[in-house]
């Protein structure tokens, strides 16, 4: 049995992914708190998949983050940086206590995601949509190196306006991409106001199947459901898949669900991170 079939072996029940999205949402409060201020409502919102994908789906080794043959995981939404740091710190790529270094001088863990700072990073975040645009360029190599991998990517509603992931769908499509599983981190809420009060997505779902896609929509912070969206993806043949996660900006952390689109990115004072953190765990006097 090779490593990645051991993994799977070992795969977190759906209990203990449970238990690891909370360990990915506290992870978020102590990176993003420990320089004060970040982008929190849209970590927040992808802990629940990134639990499933880190605890279950990904082929990957902590100890070889460059194995060839692993699958790929690309944040296009970049500013989501801090959750995918605080997935990698859960899954023993680097020390917990280098969160606490957050976009600090000579850190490893810039704003940003940086495939060459950061062990565990497929890649870099540049403006967005080009992220989704490179996972698709990933997934065309998977195919012609036969290397069985699969390509996982992340976009944001409000990212979705830009015409780039549009251009990288069609080729996606075209190309028959079965080993590209996408997902739309649907909260609805962007920098500027409600994404429908910027530019307006719906009807998101049919979008996406227009573009020859694989379309599931589910809720986001279903850990089950999320499982099963993607164990059918995989069984998809010769279409990329779109999983559209309806979400809630902030989710887990009453105080920042509540600041609507003003938690896009907020400050984080010490006494807000005890209380997160307490209210994430459960506390019965939170």
């Amino acid at each position: 049995m090779n490593d990645f079939k051991k993994q799977q072996a070992l795969s977190l029940t759906s209990e203990t992914i449970v238990n690891l999205a909370k360990e990915i949402r506290i992870n978020i409060i102590d990176c993003i708190g420990s320089i004060g201020v970040g982008h929190i409502g849209g970590c927040l919102s992808i802990a629940d998949l990134l639990a499933v994908l880190y605890g279950k789906h990904l082929r990957i080794d902590p100890k070889d983050p460059n194995k060839t043959a692993r699958d790929r995981l690309v944040c296009s939404k970049g500013h989501a940086g801090p959750a995918i740091y605080s997935a990698l710190a859960a899954k023993g790529y680097f020390e917990r206590n280098d969160l606490l270094t957050l976009n600090q001088g000579g850190t490893k863990l810039p704003s940003h995601c940086d495939m060459n700072k950061t062990p565990g990073v497929d890649m870099t975040a540049g403006s967005l949509g080009q992220g989704f645009s490179c996972a698709v360029g990933m997934a065309i190599g998977s195919k012609i190196r036969d290397d069985g991998a699969y390509i996982y990517a992340i976009i944001g509603d409000g990212e979705s306006q830009e015409g780039q992931i549009w251009e990288a769908a069609m080729l996606a499509s075209q190309r028959k991409l079965d080993n590209l599983i996408a997902f739309t981190d649907y909260n609805h809420m962007q920098i500027d106001g409600t994404v429908e009060e910027i530019n307006a997505l719906a009807p998101l779902d049919k979008k996406w199947k227009s573009f020859g896609f694989n379309v599931k929509v589910i809720d986001g912070h279903d850990t089950l459901a999320i499982d099963k969206a993607i164990s059918l993806a995989k069984k998809n043949k010769e279409k990329p898949t779109m999983i559209i996660l309806n979400t809630i900006k902030g989710k887990g952390v009453s105080f920042v669900e509540n600041a609507g689109v003003g938690c896009h990115s907020m400050t984080l004072n010490n006494t807000q991170c005890e209380l997160a953190k307490s209210e994430i765990r459960g506390d019965s006097n939170v």
